[in-house]
């Protein structure tokens, strides 16, 4: 990960005191987790560029964290995307320039704007182009967004975010400071009060007029105890706009419909959760009559621990089933998920290679052979009705299937094995584009 600044015309060499590094010597610092080092591979009178690059070592990173055994550790890209590790990494190599604290005789040059690009990446966000312009715009600067190359995804989800406008170097710094962790929407570590502190310091100036203020304090603090501390803060409601998603609505109408077909099925004592992450579905499960088993069934060390705290919340409550968090995988066999009465996959399969579907198919119904199984998925037809610049709806999609494409893998699906299958929308309907989630509901034939 790294950012890149690039500074021209009069008194560009200038940058080099506003940072407080000398061009001679390159700088290296290392820490837990983290080698860091900043370059200039271009240096004149009329001309500066720096790079400041992170190289992350992901093993250390957890070495002595209760997420050691997590195998997610292993398969996503969190340790090298522009995010909050990148900013709490770089502020102290920047942090001269950040809070305008260079030595006296160059303090008036702390002010002073120049023609500038900044590049920074990649970054995972969960924005859309669009919407990461509109991050940026109101502050004067035009946005050029590219993507990394991929051989998994025909659209790679990496994001290069080029933003040039003319700015001091201080106040853009301060842009990004604030805006990658908004951006990237994840903090790796505790919020307090001093986050509160943080972006008024380094919003200041800018923020309070900035049209989207309310959702860069939202993304930034979390938390609303936090959110109500800060001075950004408005005390009346706002509109959701179209930088963030009505995903709640959409996931409680896929539990509804899952929990309706549950009620109705005959055999229901058995229930396999089968990526269940943070156990959202799981509870609900856990108040439907005549459940008595519930395996709630995640590989991720975290989303389990979410879960177990989840299902803590409610146990005693009348009725409550609690749910067994069990760590699992859809990649290896497991005994344990054998003959039960449910096994259900709610929103797991487009985050599979799609050539590994088959095999995963053919160990659920020809192996672990339970009398119902539950499958739902996005419709990618329905994408059109959301302004989507992304190919797919979140950026570890593998693919997403039309409504035809889904029908003809649920019908190569069930040949080889006894098993009725029913296929449903789920959402709001559209006449053209049909509903948002699509459903199929595999039942096993007696024999």
């Amino acid at each position: 990960m790294q950012l890149t600044l690039t500074v021209t015309g009069s008194g560009a060499d200038m940058v080099s005191y506003l940072i407080a590094k000398n061009p001679n010597n390159p700088y290296e610092r290392s820490e837990k987790g983290f080698n860091v080092r900043l370059v200039y591979p271009i240096f004149t009178k009329e001309k500066v560029q720096f790079i400041i690059y992170v190289k992350p070592d992901p093993i250390d990173l957890v070495r002595n964290s209760s997420d050691l055994f997590d195998i997610t550790h292993y398969i996503n890209d969190r340790e090298f995307a522009v995010s909050s590790l990148f900013i709490t990494t770089i502020r102290k190599a920047l942090g001269t320039a950040l809070n305008g604290k260079p030595d006296s005789e160059y303090l008036p040059w702390v002010d002073h704007e120049f023609d500038m690009k900044l590049a920074f990446g990649p970054v995972s966000t969960d924005l859309r182009d669009q919407e990461l312009a509109d991050l940026f715009e109101p502050m004067g600067y035009k946005v050029v967004i590219e993507r990394g190359e991929s051989t998994i995804r025909k659209k790679s989800s990496a994001r290069f975010v080029t933003i040039s406008g003319r700015q001091s170097v201080q106040n853009s710094l301060k842009h990004v400071s604030i805006l990658i962790p908004v951006i990237d929407n994840y903090k790796h570590y505790f919020l307090d009060e001093r986050e509160v502190e943080k972006l008024e310091r380094y919003g200041e100036g800018w923020l309070e007029i900035h049209p989207l203020k309310q959702i860069i304090v939202k993304r930034a603090l979390r938390f609303n105890a936090l959110i109500s501390q800060s001075k950004y803060y408005e005390k009346k409601p706002y509109v959701r706009n179209q930088i963030e998603s009505p995903k709640t609505r959409l996931n409680e109408l896929r539990y509804e419909a899952i929990l309706n077909i549950i009620r109705t099925l005959p055999q229901r004592e058995t229930v396999v959760d089968l990526g269940a992450g943070e156990g959202r579905l799981s509870v609900q499960l856990g108040f439907v009559e005549g459940i008595k088993e519930i395996l709630s069934i995640e590989p991720s060390n975290k989303s389990r621990l979410k879960a177990i705290e989840r299902f803590g919340q409610v146990i005693g409550k009348e009725g409550f089933v609690e749910p067994q968090s069990l760590a699992g995988s859809l990649f290896y066999f497991d005994s344990r998920l054998q003959n039960k009465d449910i096994i259900i996959l709610c929103e797991v399969i487009e985050h599979i290679d799609e050539n590994r579907l088959p095999k995963i198919v053919d160990m659920i119904l020809g192996e672990y052979r339970p009398k119902t199984l539950i499958v739902t998925t996005p419709n990618q037809e329905y994408n059109v009705l959301y302004d989507m610049d992304e190919a797919m709806r979140h950026d570890d999609h593998r693919f997403e299937w039309t409504r035809a494409e889904f029908a003809q893998h649920v019908e190569a699906w069930k040949k080889r094995y006894p098993y009725q299958v029913s296929i449903q929308g789920i959402g709001e309907e559209h006449p053209t584009y049909g509903q948002p989630t699509q459903m199929a509901i595999f039942r096993r034939e007696e024999i």
